[in-house]
């Protein structure tokens, strides 16, 4: 048997000391929470995708009452930029979550699913993409989206 450690980068900062590109991503993020619809969890969520571009793309969630039948913000965000501009990698993606009155505290973390289409995506695009997990107290910084989803399965896994 052998026994493996993984490990993580991840960064944590408090809002004055993100880039104003960052901020003003999470910014839209934030705005999307508002365009949520999610009768059943009450938990909005907006994601905001920087293309290569210069363009943001925005996605929310979308609930049902057939509940497999929702999308993510973060997924619904990724597959409108890859819709609309199929030829332009994803550079960074803002991520948050509102809830009870107000956003959450800590940031909410992306589910597997959004996690693999996040890791496809960079994949892709043959790039990282910086994610952003906004929370009133910290937001948290990865480099790439392998940094959240570190056992990667992409294309190649598929031909053995």
């Amino acid at each position: 048997m052998k026994e493996f450690n993984l490990t993580t980068k991840m960064r944590s900062y408090v809002w004055d000391e993100l880039t104003d590109e960052q901020r003003a991503l999470i910014e839209v993020a934030k705005e999307q929470t508002d365009r949520s619809y999610c009768p059943y969890s009450h938990f909005h969520v907006g994601a905001a995708a920087l293309l290569a571009n210069g363009e943001v793309i925005r996605g929310c969630n979308q609930e049902n009452a057939a509940y497999p039948s929702g999308l993510c913000a973060e997924r619904s965000a990724l597959f409108a930029a890859g819709a609309q501009y199929p030829d332009q990698p994803v550079k960074k993606l803002a991520i948050a979550c509102f809830t009870g009155g107000h956003f959450t505290k800590e940031p909410g973390a992306p589910c597997g699913a959004c996690r693999q289409v996040m890791l496809e995506t960079e994949h892709r695009y043959e790039g990282q993409m910086e994610v952003l997990l906004y929370g009133e107290e910290a937001t948290y910084v990865f480099d790439s989206a392998a940094d959240l989803l570190p056992l990667i399965f992409v294309s190649e896994n598929l031909k053995g």
